[in-house]
């Protein structure tokens, strides 16, 4: 059975945040945001919400072989970019391809659901930097 939680301010403004961010913000980037917006507001705080959004399906914990959680609001399938410059991770706007799901289902024996792609570079605030 599914717990009950009361509302929460504090929780429907991280996702909020959360939601309208496409560079998957990691916990302590979401409290310093929300810090001056909600002087009550702990880190800890942060930490217990968002596991309480992960839990409800509201957002997803993702890490990108950074050992770093950030967090995403689009739960479903979608493709990455990440900068190797400065580490961001942003929402990559390509539809997904289904026909690459379709070709592994029939390359093994494994029950294959999705899959995920990541594009790797420079973003566009880097390359401006570099003149």
């Amino acid at each position: 059975m599914k717990t009950r939680r009361r509302n929460s301010k504090q929780r429907e403004r991280i996702y909020q945040f959360v939601r309208s961010r496409i560079d998957h913000p990691t916990a302590q980037h979401v409290y310093r945001a929300l810090k001056k917006e909600i002087p009550s507001l702990s880190l800890g705080n942060v930490y217990r919400n968002i596991s309480i959004l992960v839990e409800e399906g509201r957002i997803t914990r993702r890490e990108f072989g950074d050992a770093i959680e950030r967090y995403d609001a689009i739960p479903g399938p979608h493709y990455h970019f990440i900068c190797d410059t400065c580490k961001r991770v942003i929402d990559f706007p390509m539809p997904i391809q289904e026909l690459i799901t379709k070709k592994a289902r029939g390359m093994t024996k494994h029950r294959i659901s999705s899959h995920t792609i990541e594009f790797y570079g420079t973003c566009e605030k880097c390359r401006k930097r570099e003149g």
